[in-house]
């Protein structure tokens, strides 16, 4: 016990833990790390997921409704537990493997895996600001005490610079493939990458479109000219299997949330082929007796209602492919980003004059037609019946008030046309709460219906969460750097859900 050894060092190192020295001579393991890097950037993890989207973002944007009487999200209500999680997620399982990548293929001059390095950055970094505003980018892994933050704009101004080298290698290595299989989203394609990076550069670029009109422009005219999605063959779909559970197949199982009312007055309405995709017919059957089996709850329930009075049994839970099958498996991927998503950005971009590559009106019709057929199986007489079809939201049940007037036939109107653009958008991306989320605060649509309650008092019932606010663990841990954060003008108006983050200018 007392003695010593000249093999200290090597009886107490674990030689199976990996290294980034031996990662950086192993492209098979580099391959296994950008793997971990994707399924990290999607928080795939069942508690890590639950707080950092279906309890934050598909709320905010009412996909879904918190049915139970301990969970209070749905009142607007936010606590430290829940950004602590999604921070240190971020920030443990995906940052770190993505900066691990990035360095080795530079050091490495592996151009092309750097650029896809580069991209998949852009998306995961993304996602983290537009919840937060200003974050730990520019100076992550630094390895010092304090870590500066980054304001939202010069991250954002980094992005396309990101995306700039990215795309100029992939275009110079037509045919090119990295990691094979380890890459779990395009099995290693630098031509499917580079769509995605353009088609990135499109969502990133609209995000911007009121805090910095003339930049979004150059930069999505830029993508329209480098090559979008415009196939689902094209989407960016990350896969699971039975080891790699989706976690909506998990959380589902757990009877937290159900559909939302705004969900079911637009399905409903719309008469939308893809509501037996999404949501699964209530289990008690059509209660109201509207003949819609699919069956929503209004945002915002009191404790005591949900205590006494809701039943998760009157209410739809997800779609049988967003639930854990008997194999424990599921059938439903994370899908990080569709054709039909494209689609709408480039109606909204066309919409304000921008070189699109076709017109607003054609543009958001493809954009239905690539999710009805995505998510639906439509075929074309189903696709030209939707597609011209003047059925509006309805009333969720008797005494409420329909969702909008709008219907699915594109209106004559720009404003109509608008809300038509952000309303089928919103339906299409489906669950992708992070991005709804976003549109909803930087655009005003899809219209949505009060809460019932909140619990908030920076946010009312009929008010938009507009930001997550910071975990106390960055105060404890890196208090300078947290200090300085608070003084960005960006947040100006303090660390609260109120404060708007930079983009959000409308």
């Amino acid at each position: 016990m007392f003695s010593c050894t000249d093999d200290f060092t090597e009886l107490n190192t674990n030689e199976k833990v990996l290294t980034l020295a031996t990662i950086k001579d192993d492209e098979l393991l580099l391959g296994q790390v950008f793997a971990q890097a994707q399924y990290g950037s999607m928080f795939d993890s069942p508690f890590y997921f639950q707080y950092a989207q279906n309890w934050s973002s598909d709320l905010y944007s009412q996909y879904f409704a918190i049915c139970v009487s301990y969970a209070e999200p749905d009142r607007n209500d936010f606590t430290d537990g829940w950004s602590s999680e999604t921070w240190l997620s971020f920030y443990t399982e995906c940052a770190p493997h993505v900066k691990a990548v990035e360095d080795i293929t530079s050091e490495n001059e592996n151009f092309v895996g750097n650029a896809m390095a580069k991209i998949l950055k852009v998306l995961a970094y993304s996602r983290m600001t537009d919840y937060y505003g200003p974050i730990i980018y520019s100076q992550y892994g630094n390895n010092e005490l304090t870590v500066p933050f980054d304001s939202q704009e010069s991250i954002y101004m980094d992005f396309f610079d990101q995306l700039d080298d990215a795309v100029a290698i992939l275009k110079v290595n037509p045919g090119a493939n990295m990691f094979g299989q380890n890459d779990r989203i395009y099995g290693g394609s630098a031509d499917k990458w580079l769509k995605f990076a353009n088609s990135l550069r499109l969502r990133l670029a609209m995000h911007i479109r009121y805090a910095d009109a003339a930049k979004a422009r150059v930069e999505a005219e830029k993508a329209i000219e480098d090559g979008v999605f415009t196939d689902n063959n094209d989407n960016a779909i990350l896969p699971l299997n039975r080891i790699r559970r989706h976690t909506y197949g998990i959380l589902t199982g757990w009877s937290e949330f159900r559909m939302s009312a705004a969900m079911e007055s637009v399905l409903k309405g719309y008469e939308d082929p893809r509501a037996p995709f999404y949501f699964s017919p209530a289990a008690s059957g059509d209660t109201d007796g509207d003949g819609f089996v699919y069956e929503g709850l209004l945002n915002g329930q009191s404790q005591a209602d949900l205590s006494s009075v809701i039943s998760p049994n009157n209410f739809s839970n997800m779609g049988s492919a967003y639930k854990l099958r008997q194999n424990g498996g599921t059938e439903g991927p994370y899908e990080i980003m569709s054709a039909s998503e494209i689609y709408f950005l480039r109606a909204e971009g066309a919409l304000q004059g921008w070189n699109m590559g076709g017109s607003t009106k054609d543009m958001y019709e493809a954009g239905i037609r690539a999710s009805l057929m995505s998510k639906a199986g439509s075929n074309e007489v189903v696709i030209g019946e939707y597609t011209n079809s003047f059925n509006t939201p309805v009333p969720y049940e008797a005494g409420a008030n329909a969702l909008s007037d709008i219907p699915v036939a594109f209106s004559s109107n720009p404003e109509t046309q608008f809300e038509q653009i952000m309303t089928q958008k919103w339906i299409a991306i489906y669950p992708n709460g992070w991005e709804a989320w976003a549109d909803l605060r930087r655009t005003g649509y899809p219209k949505l219906y009060d809460r019932l309650y909140s619990d908030n008092p920076d946010v009312g019932v009929s008010e938009i969460m507009r930001r997550i606010t910071y975990p106390d663990l960055e105060a404890d841990t890196n208090p300078i750097g947290y200090a300085e954060a608070l003084t960005m003008p960006e947040l100006a108006q303090g660390d609260k859900n109120s404060t708007k983050v930079w983009w959000d200018k409308k």
